[in-house]
């Protein structure tokens, strides 16, 4: 039996729906992107340094980093929704809604920026690094004022990357309660057959999408050039 198709909803309607969607997915991907840009920065730095041209080489620890890591980045993110469910109760006191999906977007996300952190810090020239110790400068001076400055276009760069990712699994999310823009799309443009709701979900996640590539590739532009 094939349902009957809804009536569309009218275009002078659709920002009454897109409003508050669009809202809860900002809310999402700004805190998810600002909590996984500390983190990752943090687990970044921690791969680099404890690794064997580090500057504080630690193999065991290295080791177990890089094996959290890899695991957290495996993990498909439908996945992770579900899987973690419990944890995401423990921290948030619900699995549903816009605050529920932060916490999934953190944990699947922080791993791909750690390896971005790492890759960018890598490409530091050695010399610097080197030069810096023998002024005297202790690992965390060397690493805070010159590692992370030098590394800082790539660092945003890859933040960019991240924060674009971020935006695609929130809508994912959507299909589990999450909320946003993914919610609205399947609520009304899938679930209801509404092909306004639908083209207009799309055309706004890909203006969204650009915006914050154009943003991030400007700033990486301007730290270039200083």
């Amino acid at each position: 039996m094939t349902l009957p198709l809804a009536d569309a909803t009218p275009w002078d309607e659709i920002w009454e729906l897109l409003e508050p969607a669009l809202g809860q997915t900002l809310q999402m991907v700004v805190i998810s992107t600002a909590i996984t840009g500390l983190l990752g920065l943090l687990l970044g730095v921690l791969l680099h340094t404890t690794g064997r041209d580090g500057l504080r080489p630690l193999p065991p620890v290295n080791a177990l980093l890089g094996l959290v890591v890899g695991i957290g980045r495996s993990v498909p993110f439908i996945v992770l929704l579900a899987a973690i469910i419990p944890f995401t109760r423990l921290v948030v006191g619900t699995s549903l809604g816009t605050s529920a999906v932060i916490v999934p977007l953190v944990v699947g996300m922080t791993p791909f920026y750690a390896r971005v952190v790492e890759q960018a810090l890598r490409e530091v020239p050695r010399g610097l690094v080197e030069m810096a110790r023998a002024a005297g400068a202790s690992r965390t001076q060397t690493v805070r004022k010159v590692v992370l400055p030098e590394a800082a276009p790539g660092l945003v760069g890859g933040l960019t990357i991240t924060l674009v990712a971020i935006v695609g699994f929130s809508a994912m999310a959507g299909t589990v309660g999450g909320g946003g823009l993914g919610a609205l799309a399947i609520d009304y443009g899938y679930n209801r057959y509404d092909g306004n709701v639908m083209l207009a979900t799309v055309v706004l996640l890909v203006v969204i999408v650009q915006l914050f590539q154009l943003v991030g590739d400007l700033l990486v532009r301007r730290i270039s050039h200083r």
